[in-house]
């Protein structure tokens, strides 16, 4: 690791040099690439240069102790020596999870897609519940929120709801997310006071940039249609909702909550976009994991990863093995503690997987 470290330091010196040159600094272009490049290393060069500070400290009060030579002075150095290391420690850890490979998707927006699955009625109220949840830790984090689609429940909440979540980092603190979410309750309909399982299917997929997935127009099909459910008059009476699918793959994908026909395309083009992305993403994915069998998991959204236990007031992260309590908290936004939870799980299983731990 500590050679890995010095070569990270070399480079961001370098990058030092080459952005206070005036040849560089001319190139818009070539200063924000590296630009990005100086602020991905910035972290791990001010650990590193701490933690060199605390090896120069750590032989300091070796040599003490070794001399031996004013018995008050050692015990201090004995106290010093094990703080020091304890720190050394901690920050070695913290140091090696900075060293993994960038996810190239973590800093990206992120299309979530909120689906009732079985339970009916109450799987669609807890599908409005998740969305309520995760809007709620966006706008804690000052992320910005936008309804792309949804399909409203009969009796509240959601059968559908896809949302865009624009921000910084947003990808890598979500992309856990992915997955079966089930919920344990006594639905307000249920009169003999029985607990009903219901679940839903979160999906998080990092937004698609132009670059990425190029859809021509001889690559789908586009009808038009008026819109139904809430949204006002003019909605429900003029051709704006818009239906795509795309022909090769079959994914089809609706939007009406605008009023406008041309706004309705856009929306729908994008979570197209993603979804596209997300398809070929996971192929990769699979073709990784089928070469290396110990590959790390990451959320596949076919697995029940989360139960929300109302009567236990608990949540319980299955992958993990996490337990916490208060309910009404984290559907008010309070998940950072779990969010976090998961990514240390899922950095140690890279740790572990690269040699790393």
């Amino acid at each position: 690791m500590l050679n890995k470290l010095v070569q990270v330091e070399d480079r961001y010196e370098e990058l030092n040099r080459k952005l206070a040159d005036p040849a560089v600094l001319g190139n818009p272009d070539q200063v924000r690439t590296l630009g990005k490049e100086h602020r991905d290393l910035e972290q791990i060069v001010d650990n590193y240069r701490i933690l060199k500070k605390l090896h120069f400290n750590i032989e300091g009060n070796k040599e003490i102790i070794q001399a031996g030579e004013d018995d008050e002075l050692v015990e201090m150095a004995k106290e010093e020596l094990s703080e020091l290391e304890t720190e050394r420690v901690e920050l070695e850890a913290k140091i090696k999870v900075l060293l993994l490979p960038k996810d190239p998707n973590d800093e990206k927006n992120v299309l979530l897609e909120i689906r009732a699955g079985t339970g009916g009625d109450e799987a669609s109220l807890f599908a409005g519940d998740l969305f309520k949840m995760y809007s709620r830790y966006a706008d804690k984090r000052g992320w910005r929120v936008e309804l792309m689609s949804s399909s409203e429940g009969t009796k509240g909440g959601f059968k559908e709801v896809v949302l865009m979540i624009s921000g910084e980092s947003v990808y890598s603190n979500l992309k856990y997310e992915s997955g079966g979410h089930r919920v344990q309750r006594v639905p307000s309909t249920e009169s003999q006071g029985r607990i009903h399982t219901s679940a839903c299917t979160v999906a998080v997929l990092p937004e698609a940039e132009e670059v990425e997935v190029d859809i021509k127009e001889n690559d789908i099909r586009v009808d038009v249609y008026r819109s139904s459910g809430p949204g006002g008059q003019s909605v429900n009476t003029t051709d704006s909702a818009v239906r795509i699918t795309h022909l090769e793959t079959g994914l089809i994908v609706t939007c009406q909550d605008e009023k406008s026909q041309h706004k309705n395309r856009a929306k729908a083009m994008k979570v197209l976009a993603s979804r596209l992305l997300d398809r070929v993403t996971q192929e990769e994915d699979a073709k990784r994991a089928a070469e290396r069998k110990n590959m790390v998991k990451s959320g596949d959204r076919s697995e029940k990863i989360r139960t929300y236990n109302f009567p236990q007031d608990r949540i319980t992260d299955h992958r993990v093995g996490l337990t916490v309590h208060g309910i009404p908290a984290a559907l008010s936004g309070d998940i950072e503690n779990i969010l976090d939870s998961v990514r240390t799980h899922f950095q140690t299983e890279q740790l572990k997987e690269g040699g790393l731990s």
